[in-house]
Parts: structure tokens; C-alpha cells; sequence
């Protein structure tokens, strides 16, 4: 049997010719052995996860074997004797395919797929009557990727929809039936008509359903009346009546976000979220709003007054989330400044973790009183601290490390280095120096009465880091390190840390000049698959001195449009020969989808700053830059606490950059 052909569950599995199949591990030879093991009870559960790894493993296609598996696997979902739970898995794999039948590229999704899930779907429809409520949800989910058989699939859910009693099982049918919809013939106008009387009836958790269910049948159109659905709802009804097995903040989240991209009704709903006597609804509103103010900067005018009315919160966690948040708007914040300021100590906020995010709140407003509390901290055992910084997204409220807290505080270091200092020569692990280390970079010259102490530390595994920061320190630093000494630590870098040459080559030419180490080690990597970014790090620092290797940049800068490469090739290109007009049309090309689409990351902020350094001469860069100033929408990376500074910085550097390019800009 070959890939085009379609089997059903009465064909042997041994008649089909495996060895000619593939799954995602090559040859499909062993997935009969998969199949039989289903129904030996000892083996039938790592059977099902063996089919969903090798048959389905991570979607975005349909393998070959799929369509000859899927019989079997259904008649072994359908089968009592298959224990429940295994039962569940299979009519997982079977969904899972048919999705990635239904949304591959269609080079992607063997030819003989859609016959094989056309005869399933046949199968599937009596499960509907499963005994198990859960089997006839998984069996309502594969259904709903049935879109040639629409009309009849739709049928068959809405008659079950009149006899199932499950609540989680109800809200299933009619998601499907919104899916459907989208691809139904016959049924399409019963069933819109349907999904809306749900939408306007009594049940709180069907009508969220079914307001779901109406914007999966109508996709980008304006669903009238949905909004006041939802708000009737959440305002209006007790929140375990809103969706069965579901958390209520997280509910909240789903819910106000099938109002779509209606800015006001999601600012008006979560207003009035904000202030619900249930503090999980709370919860779940101020996660609404740091989405809705990681999205779009006019959130802050909307929003961030209400979320302020947060630090009043009873419940910590509360007060916390709103804490964040502010602390995420920068300076936007600084009305709120006094009530951060007070809660940064113990006899204004009582909860540990939510003074710690006060001083993060008031560093990230330029708020200096945030120093001395911090200075104590810096003194006590546990200052409360992490050693990495996160750089996840999401709004899980991690603990918070010394570097996000401090990084900005450069100014202060002079209150701050004396219990900093202490911590730095006490600390027995690496985790802790190379933080400590890394705030110390972040400070440059500020920095240098820990010269000493970063000396030690060349003795030790921290010595990458501590070397980063004598380099940031400059002169001072360099004056005082023996030269002979930093050699030596190149001769032997720290064992088991494969960064380390190269690290400590960048740092070593930077504090003293001498490249010749670097480039030794950096050079050979313009020729390689990966990592030219360090080599044209360095070539950009060494200047016009790097003349010689002009020519290998001029032929990797082409070579990719996105990324670090385009900004650090264009650079050093620009540094060595003085020239902009190889360069600037580059870094221009780089960013300019971002201002269209968004996403920007570091590295497009990096790219305009070097544009704002480049002067007149990037002009061309005028209209892209203008676009990152004038969008509602912030083109950065939303959804992570990260989103608000990232589009502060971009701003930033995007009116520099236009200040710099005024005079060529002047006739715009």
C-alpha cells in the first residue's frame, strides 16, 4: 500500500507495505508494532504516545504513514476495551493530524491524507454518543476539523447538543460548530442564527462559548453584540458560573479577549474589572491590562490610572501584578511615585516580595528612593534577589535579580559599592559574582573603586566576567591591571567555560588596546556558518585600522536582512571606511519591516541608535523612523514586562536619530 492509497479499519495492518511510509524518525516499519501494542493493556499507553511522537511528532505537516495509522487508531479510540485514558491520547492524535491536515502548507500533508480522514470522520460521528463525557468532548474537538463534511458534521453536533448533559461537553460542541461554520454550505445561516440566540441566553458559560464560537465562524468580521455579551457576563454573574474547569483569572483573560481589537471595550470592560469584589477577577483584569498596555501606548492614558487604584489592593499578589505594571511604564508612572516609594518599606507594604518590586518600580522612574532601601538590602544575608534575570514572556511576576533592579542606578554608586562590595568578596558561588560582576559592567567608570576586588577575581571562574567589568571601568582599570597578568589568563582561560577565549580576547583588547589575541581567535569565524557577529564586533572597534577586511564584510552584509549580522557588518563597515552609503540602505532594510508589521527586537533599537550616529547622512532612514514614532500599536515584542521599555528605547533612539537627521531631513 503506498501513501495515495486509503485504507479503513478492516484492512490488515500487516497488508500495508510500512517499510515504504515514513513518520517523523524515517522509515514507518515500526509503526505496526505501535498499532498492535494498543490493545495490550501493559503497553497500549507508550504505544499512543510512540504514534503521537513518530506519526503526528510536532505538526506543521502529515507524514505518510499517517493516513495508512489513522484507521487503526480510530477503531482502537472507539474500542471499550482500550483502557480510558489511552483512548483520550489516540483521539488526541487524531485531532492533532487532522489540524495539521487543515493548516499545513499542502506540500507539507500526504497526498493520501484527506481520503483516510474523509472515511474517519465516518467513524467519529457515532462516538459523539460515547458513554465517557470526556471521549465525546475529544470526539466534538477532532470534529471540529471535519470542514468538507460541514454540513453534516454540524447536524450531528447540534443533535447531540440537544441530549448532552456535560457542561464541558456542551461548550465543546459549540466551539466546534463555530469552526464548522466558517465552512458550512446549508447550515451556515441555522447555525449563525443558533450560536447567536446562545450568545443572548441565560448561561453564562455558553454564552462566552458561543461568543467564541461566532468569531471562529465569522473571522475578522464584527460580531455585533458580543462585547455586551461578554461585559453581561463578567459583570453581571458569579464567576464560577463562567466557563466549568477553568481558573477565574485565566478566564477573564480568555473572555475579555473575544472583544478582538476594540481598544475601547477592552479598556471600558477592564475598568470595571478592576474594581470586581472577587480578587482572582482582579487578577485576572490587571493581566488584561498589562497585555492591553504592552500592546498599544494610548493603554497608558486609558488604563494605567485605574491599575494605579491597585496598590490599595488587599490581596499581595495584587498589589504586586500592579506594582509591575507601573514599574513596566517607566516614567509614565511618576504620579504614583510618593505611594511606590512608601510601599518600598516595611512599615508602608508588608509583604517581602512586593517591597522588592517597589524598588524595581521606582528605579525604572528614576526615583532615588529607591537607593537607600536598596543599600540595606545589599547589606542583609538574603537580600531578597535572583541571579538571573528573566527574559520570559508572559506575566508570571518572577522573583526580581540585582540587575533589573539596579543596572540604572550608576549614579549612585557611590551609596550602593560599599554593601555591594562586601557581598562581591563573601560570595562563594559563580552565580552570585558574575551578577554582581555584570551590575558592575552596567556602571562603567562608576565602578572603579571595585578595581581591587574585580582583581581577585581574574584567580577565579568569574574571571570572564570580572574582566568585562575592568573593561567597562576604561582607563583607570587598565592602569592598574599588570599586563603580563591578563596574558597569562588568556593562556588559561577558566576550565569547562567554551566562551571564555573568545569573551576574554574582546574584554582584554578593550582594556589595553592590544586586538592581536582577538583577532587570532575571532577572524577565521568571518568564513563560518555562525557567530561573524563577534569578528565584526571587533573589526567595527578596531576602526579604520581593519581596513584590510573591508572586502569580506562588503560580501556578508547581502547575505541576511534580518537579526544582529546587517547591524554589526553595517557598523563595522561604516567605522572602518567612514562611508555611508553602503551601509545605511542596509541597516535600513532591516528595520523597515518592523515599522510595518512590529516584533522589533534589541537589535533593531541598536540599529537606530547607530543611525542617529551616522548623522545626516541617514536620512534615508526618515520615513521608517517617523513610522516607529507615529504608530498607536508599539512596534516592539508585546505580551512580556519587557514590551514597554523596549518601545521607550526605540523611541528614543528614533527621535535622536530624526534630530541627527534634520538638516538632511529639513525639506520633508
Amino acid at each position: 500500500m503506498s501513501g495515495r492509497d486509503v485504507s479503513d479499519a478492516t484492512t490488515p495492518v500487516e497488508a500495508v507495505d510500512w517499510a515504504a511510509l515514513q513518520h517523523a524518525y524515517g522509515t514507518a516499519d515500526d509503526v505496526p508494532a505501535m498499532l498492535r501494542n494498543l490493545r495490550r493493556p501493559e503497553m497500549a499507553a507508550a504505544a499512543a504516545d510512540d504514534l503521537l511522537t513518530h506519526v503526528h511528532h510536532q505538526g506543521g505537516g502529515v507524514y505518510s504513514s499517517a493516513p495508512a495509522a489513522l484507521p487503526h487508531v480510530v477503531a482502537a479510540a472507539a474500542d471499550p476495551a482500550v483502557a480510558p485514558d489511552v483512548r483520550g491520547e489516540l483521539l488526541h492524535l487524531v485531532r492533532s493530524l487532522a489540524h495539521s491536515g487543515n493548516t499545513a502548507q499542502p506540500r507539507f500533508v500526504t497526498s493520501g491524507w484527506a481520503g483516510a480522514w474523509h472515511l474517519a470522520v465516518t467513524d467519529l460521528l457515532p462516538l459523539l454518543d460515547d458513554p465517557v463525557a470526556e471521549h465525546r468532548t475529544a470526539v466534538a474537538r477532532c470534529l471540529a476539523e471535519a470542514r468538507g463534511r460541514a454540513d453534516e458534521v454540524i447536524a450531528a453536533l447540534r443533535a447531540r447538543w440537544d441530549v448532552e448533559a456535560a457542561p464541558r461537553t456542551r461548550l465543546q460542541l459549540i466551539d466546534s460548530v463555530g469552526s464548522l461554520t466558517a465552512h458550512a454550505g446549508e447550515q451556515r445561516g441555522a447555525s449563525l442564527d443558533w450560536l447567536r440566540a446562545e450568545m443572548n441566553g441565560t448561561v453564562p458559560s455558553v454564552r462566552l462559548a458561543a461568543v467564541q464560537a461566532l468569531r471562529r465562524a465569522l473571522p475578522g468580521q464584527d460580531v455585533s453584540d458580543c462585547g455586551r455579551a461578554v461585559s453581561d457576563v463578567l459583570s453581571g454573574s458569579e464567576p464560577e458560573t463562567w466557563r466549568p474547569e477553568g481558573t477565574t483569572t485565566g478566564t477573564v483573560v480568555w473572555a475579555v479577549g473575544l472583544l478582538g481589537d476594540d481598544p475601547a471595550a477592552v479598556a471600558d470592560l477592564t475598568r470595571e474589572l478592576l474594581g470586581h469584589q472577587d480578587p482572582t477577577v482582579r487578577a485576572g483584569a490587571l493581566r488584561v491590562a498589562a497585555q492591553a498596555l504592552s500592546r498599544r501606548r494610548s493603554a497608558v492614558v486609558d488604563l494605567l490610572p485605574d491599575v494605579a487604584r491597585s496598590l490599595d489592593d488587599p490581596e499581595a499578589d495584587n498589589r504586586l501584578f500592579a506594582i509591575r505594571i507601573l514599574g513596566m511604564c517607566g516614567r509614565a508612572a511618576h504620579p504614583w511615585a510618593d505611594a511606590l516609594a512608601a510601599m518600598s518599606t516595611e512599615a508602608g507594604e508588608a509583604h517581602p516580595q512586593v517591597r522588592t518590586h517597589a524598588l524595581w518600580a521606582l528605579s525604572r522612574l528614576g526615583d532615588a528612593r529607591c537607593v537607600p532601601p536598596l543599600a540595606r538590602r545589599l547589606a542583609d544575608a538574603d537580600p531578597g534577589f535572583v541571579h538571573h534575570s528573566s527574559h520570559a514572556d508572559g506575566w508570571w511576576t518572577y522573583e526580581l535579580s540585582l540587575n533589573d533592579v539596579a543596572a540604572d542606578l550608576g549614579a549612585h554608586a557611590d551609596v550602593l559599592l560599599p554593601p555591594l562590595l562586601a557581598r562581591l568578596t563573601t560570595a562563594t558561588g559563580l552565580d552570585e559574582r558574575r551578577a554582581l560582576c555584570q551590575l558592575l559592567t552596567a556602571w562603567g567608570d562608576a565602578s572603579a573603586p571595585a578595581i581591587p576586588e574585580l582583581l581577585a577575581l581574574l584567580d577565579t571562574d568569574a574571571a570572564v566576567w570580572a574582566l568585562d567589568a575592568l573593561a567597562a571601568i576604561g582607563p583607570a582599570a587598565a592602569e592598574a591591571v599588570p599586563r603580563e597578568r591578563l596574558r597569562a589568563l588568556l593562556d588559561s582561560p577558566p576550565a569547562n567555560q567554551r566562551f571564555a577565549p573568545r569573551c576574554l580576547a574582546l574584554a582584554y583588547g578593550r582594556l589595553t588596546g592590544d586586538r592581536e589575541p582577538a583577532l587570532t581567535l575571532l577572524l577565521p569565524e568571518l568564513d563560518a556558518p555562525y557567530g561573524q557577529e563577534s569578528a565584526a564586533v571587533l573589526l567595527a572597534e578596531l576602526g579604520p585600522a581593519a581596513a584590510p577586511y573591508a572586502g569580506r564584510l562588503r560580501e556578508l552584509l547581502p547575505r541576511h536582512t534580518h537579526g544582529w549580522l546587517p547591524l554589526r557588518v553595517g557598523e563595522a563597515l561604516w567605522r572602518i571606511t567612514g562611508r555611508t552609503d553602503e551601509a545605511v540602505p542596509a541597516l535600513v532594510r532591516a528595520i523597515a519591516p518592523f515599522a510595518e508589521k512590529g516584533g522589533a527586537y534589541p537589535a533593531v533599537i541598536e540599529t537606530v541608535k547607530l543611525l542617529a550616529e551616522m548623522g545626516a547622512d541617514a536620512a534615508p532612514a526618515r520615513p521608517v523612523l517617523k513610522a516607529f514614532l507615529d504608530a498607536d500599536e508599539r512596534p516592539v515584542r508585546h505580551g512580556t514586562w519587557r514590551s514597554v521599555p523596549e518601545d521607550d528605547a526605540l523611541c528614543a533612539a528614533a527621535r535622536a536619530a530624526l534630530l541627527a537627521t534634520s538638516a538632511a531631513g529639513a525639506a520633508d
